[in-house]
């Protein structure tokens, strides 16, 4: 691992454990990609919804700011 790629330290049993951003991004990743599958086999959310809402929070992270 080169300097400067830690993200966070944590102590797991007492050991000091340093987690780069890499597995941060990962971790981050895989915990949606579950959370998404949960919510559409249970039915709480249809794949056309998310798709919708997803495309609704792209446009306004790329809205530009009103004067």
């Amino acid at each position: 691992m080169k300097k400067g790629d830690d993200a966070i330290t944590v102590t797991m049993d007492g050991k000091e454990v340093k987690i780069t951003y890499e597995q941060l991004i990962l971790t981050n990743n895989l915990t949606l990609q579950a959370l998404i599958t949960l919510l559409v086999k249970k039915e709480i959310v249809s794949p056309e919804e998310l798709l919708a809402e997803l495309q609704l929070k792209e446009k306004e992270r790329l809205k530009k700011p009103e004067d």
